[in-house]
């Protein structure tokens, strides 16, 4: 049950309405970064909106706020920056359940009780001790079990409509992914390109590029150079770059994965083409700076199988069919809807 019975966000909730805090505010919650100046959210249950007269508090928002950074407790709250971003996301979150939990009602849909023990009985299990779900029940519910049984067969409708309306909708056939893949050739073709692993050797910053610095980077690049061709495989020459390089590429191991050949100096693109996989070129120079490879491999220009992308061109394209029916459900129900944001 993700919708408001997530234990995370529930804790966090009932956390944030017992210290009165919801972001950054150091009274309460620690001091806030200098980056991220604090405000203070209260939460005392007052209307943040009526959706067809069904009234939604600003704990209702508060839950759905954490639902959507999780992190705020360890953060001191929600980044200042982004926080009316997160509430207008979470104000429409909660729109969009109350709606869809009214399109519950008008379908007359029900929860068993057998199903709804199962969930309150799962849902209890998320706790760490019987101390923190009284804690939750009492900050909460109000003590109430039986607040608690609704909020779960709220969720439980909730989810009943999305399923038949949204996910069961969104799933893709083995003929989506060929027909969308057949129409999309030109996404599926990879240039050609090269797998890398580099070590740079860089001028001094800020030093003037006199012949004396250049001599002497040149000296540094040659010894570099006379280690690099010493090493026999990938790990050793990404150990090597790892203690001798100085590009970016050092702190994992120098390597570049594949590189189109776009992307590369035309002096790297030239070494490349001449070298086998395996072998490590000899110093190049780029301006001031100097840099030996190694070749990893050499990939031509191909088009990726339908078997090569499936299984992810599956999992983007239902994802998207997904989000695309909940805004149509979205649209539909707020169509018909009267809704005050207060």
């Amino acid at each position: 049950m993700k919708y408001k019975l997530s234990i995370c966000i529930l804790l966090a909730a009932a956390t944030a309405a017992a210290a009165q805090v919801a972001s950054h505010a150091p009274s309460s919650m620690g001091t806030a970064s200098a980056a991220s100046p604090a405000s203070t959210l209260q939460v005392n249950d007052k209307p943040v909106a009526r959706v067809n007269g069904a009234v939604l508090t600003d704990r209702d928002l508060v839950r759905e706020m954490f639902a959507i950074f999780p992190y705020a407790k360890q953060h001191n709250g929600f980044p200042k920056a982004q926080e009316a971003a997160i509430r207008q996301g979470a104000l429409e979150m909660i729109i969009f359940e109350e709606l869809v939990y009214q399109e519950a009602g008008r379908r007359k849909l029900t929860v068993s009780v057998e199903q709804l023990n199962r969930a309150e009985a799962d849902f209890r299990k998320q706790f760490s001790s019987p101390d923190e779900y009284e804690q939750y029940m009492q900050t909460e519910m109000h003590g109430s079990r039986q607040m608690l049984r609704k909020q779960i067969q709220r969720s439980l409708l909730i989810e009943d409509v999305l399923k038949t309306d949204v996910e069961d909708k969104a799933t893709i056939s083995s003929a989506d992914i060929k027909a969308y893949y057949d129409k999309n050739p030109v996404r599926f073709e990879q240039p050609e390109s090269f797998s890398i692993q580099s070590i740079s050797i860089l001028p001094p910053r800020n030093a003037p590029a006199s012949a004396e610095v250049v001599q002497q980077n040149h000296k540094r690049a040659e010894d570099a150079l006379r280690q690099a061709k010493a090493t026999k495989s990938y790990e050793e020459f990404g150990l090597l770059a790892e203690k001798i390089s100085e590009d970016d590429f050092r702190v994992n191991m120098g390597d570049h994965k594949a590189v189109g050949r776009d992307k590369l100096p035309p002096q790297v693109v030239k070494a490349a083409l001449a070298m086998q996989a395996g072998q490590v070129s000899g110093l190049i120079q780029i301006e001031n700076a100097f840099t030996i490879f190694r070749l990893n491999a050499h990939n031509p220009p191909r088009k990726q199988s339908l078997a090569d992308v499936k299984t992810d061109l599956r999992t983007e394209l239902q994802k998207s069919k997904y989000e695309q029916l909940r805004s149509n459900l979205a649209k539909s129900l707020r169509a018909k809807a009267k809704i005050e944001i207060v």
